[in-house]
């Protein structure tokens, strides 16, 4: 009996040996470089990676053994949250911890995102941050993306872009005005011919109704109004959006920092500015923000109705109005003013 006691912990012992071993073997051969090839492939993270997902394309890819020795280590080791999203090189001489420590010190391209409505001045902004630019780096950058944006306010497309670290302000302008040009369609360029309109004025519009509404169902209807009042003789725009412009501009000239779109004052509807819709009839001379593509598709294909007034709650909730009557009602009710 006391034979058989001492004989079973040994075997377990001996068991427990041997997954161990197997354990270590496993990890050993799992960790270590795929081939000796020394020629680096492209390995792209897309935003919202997790890591078990970013293990299972390097592995796909030929550039990992195993995506659970990748899983094991980066969890053991607190990486998950070092790896970031963007462009990558990679070769598949690298062990597993090699591998997790290049996509730890951050891709050689990087994902920024420029949100819609946005003026130059704010986009630049999101560039040199996104792009992880230094200070001496951001004022040079700064200055090649305004001086080639000068005359394309409402034609840098907003979306998410891949950018190497050392991309140009030139180079980014040039890749957000290419990505609008596809954007704005066949289509859409007959539309708007056909309504007797120009380009610069239909992404004017856009970059209005941008600014001014807060809902996708609502942009097609304030496009129609904002239409009908800037091609009706004896009425005015009256877009806030415009005057915020022209206050921002004033007051945020040669400051990165800066509220581009300030909450207007009376003393500044009277401002003299050909954006000031309230005082000068029409439309702007040039867009005050680069719309998205809902917007632009707004001031190309307008919905008509016999609204000529709008205002938002402080919900955020659109009110239409046919008369200057039941806009002053809808200032009253819902503004409180």
């Amino acid at each position: 009996m006391k034979k058989l006691k001492f004989v079973i912990p040994l075997t377990a012992l001996f068991i427990l040996g041997i997954f161990v071993t197997g354990i270590f073997f496993w990890w050993r051969e799992n960790t270590k470089p795929v081939s000796n090839v020394t020629s680096s492939q492209d390995f792209l993270i897309l935003k919202g990676k997790s890591a078990s997902q970013v293990g299972q394309m390097l592995y796909e890819k030929g550039l990992i053994r195993s995506p659970l020795a990748f899983k094991i280590y980066v969890q053991v080791m607190g990486s998950a949250d070092e790896i970031q999203a963007g462009e990558f090189r990679i070769p598949p001489n690298l062990t597993v911890f090699e591998v997790i420590d290049l996509l730890s010190k951050g891709p050689l391209e990087l994902w920024v995102t420029v949100p819609e409505g946005l003026r130059k001045e704010e986009i630049v902004e999101k560039f040199t941050s996104g792009l992880q630019m230094n200070t001496s780096r951001a004022i040079e950058f700064r200055k090649e993306f305004l001086d080639a944006s000068g005359e394309l306010e409402g034609y840098l497309f907003p979306d998410t872009y891949l950018f190497p670290r050392d991309a140009t302000g030139e180079k980014v302008v040039q890749r957000m005005k290419t990505i609008f040009d596809q954007k704005f369609d066949t289509d859409m360029k007959n539309k708007i011919q056909n309504a007797g309109r120009n380009l610069n004025q239909v992404v004017t519009m856009a970059s209005i109704i941008e600014r001014e509404t807060k809902t996708t169902e609502e942009r097609p209807i304030v496009a129609g109004i904002l239409w009908k009042r800037s091609e009706t003789k004896g009425w005015l725009v009256q877009a806030d959006a415009t005057t915020q412009y022209a206050i921002g501009t004033k007051n945020c000239s040669h400051k990165v920092e800066c509220a581009w779109w300030p909450i207007l004052t009376r003393e500044d509807l009277e401002v003299d500015s050909p954006f000031n819709t309230y005082k000068f009839p029409g439309l702007p001379p040039f867009p005050i923000a680069n719309p998205g593509i809902t917007s632009l598709k707004s001031a190309v294909y307008p919905e008509e109705s016999d609204y000529w007034f709008y205002i938002h709650d402080p919900d955020g909730k659109i009110h239409y109005a046919k008369t200057i009557q039941e806009h002053n009602q809808n200032i009253a009710k819902y503004l409180g003013k």
